[in-house]
This record gives C-alpha cells, sequence and structure tokens, in this order.
C-alpha cells in the first residue's frame, strides 16, 4: 500500500459545477482539509457535493463565506472512495478559491 500526498486546487471563474478531484480508480483518498478563500471583498456562497455514480450527495448547500475571507469547510477527514467526485459551485465567478489536502491510498 502507497500513500501519496497531493492537494486539489480550482480558481471558481464561473459560477457552474466544477470539478475539485476525482478519486482515482483502485485508490480510497483521505480529504484532510477543504479551504475558501474570498478574494474579491464581496461575499460569497459555495456549494460542495460528491458524486458517487449517478448519484449527487450534499455537503455543503450554499455555505457562507465572507468578503475577504477564508473559511474550512471540513471538522474532521472525509473518505472519498475510487471513482467519486468532488465538486464545488460558486453563486458568483471570480470570488473563491478552494484548495483541497489529501491523502491518497493504492
Amino acid at each position: 500500500m502507497a500513500n501519496t500526498y497531493v492537494n486539489a486546487k480550482v480558481d471558481l471563474t464561473a459560477t457552474s459545477v466544477t470539478t475539485l478531484y476525482t478519486c482515482a480508480t483502485s485508490t480510497t483518498a483521505i480529504v484532510k482539509s477543504i479551504i475558501v478563500s474570498e478574494d474579491s471583498g464581496n461575499a460569497d456562497t459555495i456549494t460542495l457535493t460528491l458524486t458517487s455514480g449517478s448519484d449527487v450527495y450534499s455537503i455543503y448547500k450554499t455555505k457562507a463565506i465572507s468578503a475577504n475571507g477564508t473559511t474550512e469547510l471540513l471538522t474532521a477527514p472525509l473518505i472519498v472512495q475510487a471513482s467519486e467526485i468532488l465538486k464545488v459551485t460558486a453563486a458568483t465567478a471570480n470570488r473563491l478559491h478552494v484548495i483541497a489536502s489529501i491523502l491518497e491510498i493504492t
């Protein structure tokens, strides 16, 4: 079994659903942290989902992020299984950056 630490990052330049991280085949991921930073000086909201096959599970639905603020979305690690996808959606384009810290186990 190999352990690899990675990060996934995205600048939400649009309001469409955006893939933050896809767990590889034959891999289990432990998401240790998901940080959201607002950099435009305007409060905004973010939605975070986990897609498993055709099912979509809401982790955060319109989570408020303060103007120029940084928010940690997780209070405990999140397990993501092979082929599952973490997706984020910003309410407004060009305001939010998202970084996830992940331990991949293969």
